[in-house]
């Protein structure tokens, strides 16, 4: 199934504590459908002393929310906007449903 957002695009929060921030996502994970957004749902996370970290303590770091919380910014608006799908020269590439704006295409070919 093809996926409405991308790794690396700018999205905005549209539902949960973060909803109204934008972040760029730095990794979807298409097994749980969710995705990592950079300073989105942040989350506390206790660590231990290790060679990498001999004080241990506490650290912050961006937990996954799930995809349908959601929306891919519209370049031209700066604004969240729908996806609709559709095939140009054998390429599938995603369409901004309000301006019709091409976000990118999907997939490798």
């Amino acid at each position: 199934m093809a996926r409405h957002i991308k790794s690396g695009e700018q999205v905005i929060v549209i539902a949960g504590a973060d909803k109204g921030k934008t972040g760029r996502v730095l990794r979807v994970l298409t097994g749980k459908d969710r995705v990592v957004v950079e300073g989105i749902n942040r989350v506390w996370k206790h660590v231990r002393p290790s060679q990498r970290n001999p004080q241990g303590g506490r650290i912050q770091k961006d937990a996954p929310i799930h995809i349908s919380n959601v929306m891919p910014l519209d370049p031209t608006t700066n604004k969240g906007t729908r996806v609709r799908f559709e095939e140009k020269e054998g390429v599938k590439h995603r369409i901004a449903v309000g301006t019709g704006a091409d976000l990118g295409r999907t997939g490798k070919k």
